[in-house]
């Protein structure tokens, strides 16, 4: 049986392991400071551990959870996406975006994804397996020490990246809340944003945890015919129900909800959906983020043209409803939303010269 992976503990798991092992308690925090602190990332680096209880941490965990394959730059040299092999085989990707005062990673929960999106090339592969919280975590530790060399740091998360993080409940909120001690990494709630397609009983679990993590919906359709062409999870957990949900999420926390919405030309782009859309949030704490779709391999739909983004946008604002139209980041490297898809550096050119 394989080693347990050190970043799956949180700071309990290890004080008890150090315990099972004779040692006072301020062991373990000396371990977790030098995982989340300090990036230490093999056992013999935690010097201020005796020698004994660094072979201890040897022979009871794993420290590599997986090896970068490939890793790509966008043309602009903003982005960066890297795809990571873990040892059953299994495939990830993870993007790093740099913002004039941000440093944003969009994490993987899943290798591939349930869903099964239409324009989605990670919902197009189908589901290989969840993620631990620690496989999880591990890609957020890969790029805050690729930034540390730079003398830069993460501020924000997005668990944007593969799979639907409600369908791997318990793992990512672990993993939130590693980021989020105080002992450690450290980085606040706030600056994290986890993504949803509509999962309405997870929905619902997480406006009663009262988490400060922000809530993101990828909604993309107001109505349920065009919905489930689109996401057919709506079949199951339908517009009204979802954005029900939604509303309940925002009266009990007075956090505002994104939705997310890939404008798809002479499909969800048309002045009715923009209205259908007003009228069905209206009145809750929300925002929504424009996103011309981004194109994938296994979709023939086009990206609405700018003209028709604002327009949308337009509507939105004149029923009361804040919008933004984001701008795309990471094309040319298929690192855009909806465009992971576990690829080797090879396989991409061969797509992108394709496409």
């Amino acid at each position: 049986m394989s080693k347990p992976l050190i970043y799956d503990l949180t700071l309990e798991d290890l004080t008890a392991w150090a315990k099972s092992r004779g040692q006072p308690a301020y062991r373990a925090r000396q371990v977790w400071e030098g995982l989340y602190r300090r990036f230490w990332e093999k056992p013999e680096a935690f010097t201020p551990l005796p020698k004994a209880l660094r072979q201890a941490l040897a022979e009871d965990f794993a420290f590599q959870p997986f090896e970068p394959a490939a890793t790509l730059v966008s043309t602009d040299g903003e982005t960066h996406k890297t795809l990571f092999r873990l040892p059953d085989g299994a495939q990830i990707e993870t993007v790093r975006m740099r913002y004039l005062r941000r440093r944003t990673l969009c994490i993987s929960t899943q290798a591939g994804c349930a869903m099964g999106c239409t324009f989605c090339a990670t919902g197009q592969m189908g589901l290989t397996r969840n993620l631990t919280a620690g496989e999880i975590v591990a890609q957020v530790l890969y790029y805050a020490r690729w930034l540390r060399q730079r003398g830069e740091r993460v501020t924000n998360i997005v668990f944007m990246g593969m799979g639907e993080p409600f369908h791997n409940y318990d793992a990512t909120m672990r993993a939130v809340d590693i980021l989020n001690d105080a002992a450690g990494f450290n980085l606040g709630a706030r600056r994290m944003t986890i993504s949803t397609v509509g999962l309405v009983p997870q929905i619902r679990r997480f406006t009663q945890e009262r988490r400060q993590v922000n809530l993101a919906v990828s909604l993309h359709a107001a109505d349920d015919e065009l919905r489930n062409t689109l996401i057919p999870v709506n079949r199951k957990y339908p517009v009204a129900e979802l954005l029900q949900a939604v509303r309940e999420y925002t009266e009990a926390t007075r956090r505002r909800v994104t939705f997310e919405w890939a404008l798809i030309r002479d499909v969800n782009d048309t002045p009715e959906q923009a209205r259908l859309l007003a009228s069905r949030v209206q009145g809750m704490l929300a925002h929504v983020n424009l996103i011309p779709l981004n194109p994938t391999a296994g979709f023939g739909g086009k990206a609405s043209s700018r003209r028709r983004a604002q327009a949308f946008c337009r509507i939105l604002e004149d029923g009361g409803i804040p919008c933004t139209v984001r701008l795309r980041r990471g094309i040319d490297i298929q690192a855009g939303c909806g465009q992971l898809a576990s690829r080797t550096g090879e396989e991409l050119n061969f797509v992108l010269k394709s496409s």
